[in-house]
């Protein structure tokens, strides 16, 4: 059953399903001439498999171990390679900000752990280990003080609590921040639609037809925004977004407003705090960590933004760049959900833990280097 499994699989390997049939025929006791007549083979090659499977069973019907040609490399020269990969350029006094395998293949020849090396080679060493020295990524690490406090605060709201208590119905969260410099780049050529085969094409020269800023308050649990655009940021223009969202329903009228910022120079410190409280009593401000506006959930809105309004930027002049802005604001609230935010304290000590680990690690890296 289980030869004519492998003789008829449409999953059996070619050469598998070839040696099987072979098999077949002569346990129907054709001679290995009729045989090698009917499946093109040479009567040698039959007479091989009919052998093979006579003294091996369906195991004799595969491809015996091989030698090979012996290795070119060692393992300890290739160890050597990826050890050399995972350090940076500058370490090793080469003038690079990154490895590339050519690069790497020329600098294992020039401190001679191989006489050559092709950079196919050093690719296919990396690869096993996944490395990739030619990538990077940036990152920030968080100094801000206080950082597990504020971030709480931010995270607590989100799951509509403030300091142990529950919110109620009529008290709202809204996430709220700048996207400045947004430019009307007017191309020197007119854009291409895409076609088959043939992505959209966007001339790359272009005229300045100025820039705003769009300033965006969102309603968290509601999944509403509310937009304006102005000419630039400031105190000013961060009070007409609060004005413009506190004076209608259902914030006017709530027990208290919660309003997420981050540290931007127009809702910056205690004063900015006060100022929309002392217009509107029942808002209450609450600040991220420097450096965490990643917990803003505004920034996710104006991620969206970015991809499916603004890029590639091609506007004739500013007054097109707002009515796009007004036009997707609008399409966006038709059909927009909360963000299924699930970043939760419990995270956050996760993160604050591994940080720790790693300035405690960077510290005792720092005390065993010698003195210069």
């Amino acid at each position: 059953m289980r030869l004519k499994k492998m003789a008829y699989g449409h999953k059996t390997e070619h050469r598998l399903r070839v040696r099987a049939q072979v098999v077949l025929h002569a346990a129907r006791g054709r001679s290995n001439a009729c045989i090698a007549r009917e499946t093109g083979l040479h009567l040698d090659t039959v007479r091989r498999w009919r052998g093979r499977f006579a003294q091996a069973g369906l195991p004799g019907l595969k491809d015996r171990q091989r030698c090979g040609r012996p290795a070119s490399f060692t393992p300890l020269q290739a160890a050597e390679v990826k050890a050399l990969a995972c350090r940076l350029p500058a370490e090793s006094k080469v003038p690079l900000s990154r490895w590339s395998c050519p690069e790497l293949a020329r600098e294992a020849a020039r401190r001679g752990i191989a006489p050559f090396m092709s950079a196919s080679t050093v690719r296919r060493w990396l690869a096993q280990d996944a490395l990739k020295p030619w990538q990077h990524r940036s990152w920030i690490f968080i100094t801000s003080p206080g950082l597990r406090l504020k971030a709480a605060w931010v995270l607590d709201v989100y799951a509509r609590i403030w300091q142990g208590e529950q919110l109620g119905d009529d008290e709202y969260v809204i996430s709220a921040d700048e996207k400045t410099s947004i430019q009307a780049r007017c191309r020197c050529h007119p854009t291409l639609a895409p076609g088959k085969a043939r992505a959209m094409r966007v001339n790359h020269t272009y005229g300045r037809g100025g820039a705003l800023a769009y300033l965006a308050a969102y309603d968290v649990h509601a999944a509403k925004v509310f937009g304006r655009t102005e000419e630039r940021t400031g105190i000013v223009p961060f009070m007409n977004l609060a004005t413009q969202v506190m004076n209608q329903e259902p914030y006017a009228s709530a027990k208290r407003v919660f309003w997420i910022v981050d540290n931007g120079s127009s809702h910056r410190g205690q004063k900015a705090a006060d100022r929309p409280t002392a217009a509107f009593p029942n808002t209450v401000m609450v600040h991220t960590p420097v450096h965490a506006s990643w917990l803003n959930q505004v920034e996710i809105y104006f991620s969206a933004v970015q991809r499916k309004a603004l890029s590639p930027n091609d506007f004739t002049d500013l007054t097109e760049v707002r009515d796009r802005l007004r036009a997707f604001e609008d399409r966006y609230n038709a059909t927009a959900q909360p963000f299924q935010w699930r970043f939760t304290t419990s995270d956050l000590d996760d993160l604050l833990a591994r940080l720790d680990r790693h300035t405690a690690d960077h510290h005792e890296e720092s005390s065993a280097a010698p003195a210069a």
